[in-house]
């Protein structure tokens, strides 16, 4: 992953700990206060919130203990690979589009970020600025050329 992707898993998980974590204890608490908890609704909601908190937190603590952080500015070169800035033009439409390359857990589509193990991702790594690449999609096959390669 790139330090970015660490630092925001690192921000979830302290979110996770210090407000989401006594936020549900709390619920529970009031819950149980109500009394009989074989009916009551409030009590089973929080409970669930609780299981997929600490469902988070390992998730994430485990990501976080495994991960490889790679310094993109670092990186540099015009081949595409991890952490590169990538501007394609789709051979068709002739429509521009720039992404990111980067981990799984960062991708983020809306905001140019291609998961490394997206389609399009696959087949961008290891090209060079004016190869075309091929995709298939739900809508058929697609051809871009790459563009541009960067690195910040």
């Amino acid at each position: 992953m790139t330090s970015a992707g660490q630092l925001n898993l690192k921000e979830e998980l302290k979110n996770l700990k210090m407000i989401e974590r006594p936020s549900v204890i709390k619920a529970i608490e009031e819950a149980r206060s109500h009394g009989d908890l074989s009916e009551n609704a409030e009590y089973e909601a929080a409970r669930e919130r609780q299981s997929f908190v600490e469902g988070r937190v390992a998730d994430i603590e485990d990501k976080l203990r495994r991960a490889e952080v790679i310094d993109v500015s670092k990186l540099s070169g015009k081949e595409v690979k991890f952490g590169a800035y990538v501007t394609i033009e789709d051979e068709d439409t002739d429509e521009k589009s720039s992404y990111q390359i980067v981990g799984v857990d960062e991708a983020d589509i809306d905001n140019g970020l291609l998961s490394v193990s997206a389609p399009l991702g696959r087949a961008l790594i290891g090209k060079t600025i004016g190869d075309s690449v091929e995709v298939t999609t739900p809508r058929g096959t697609k051809a871009y050329e790459i563009i541009k390669v960067r690195f910040k």
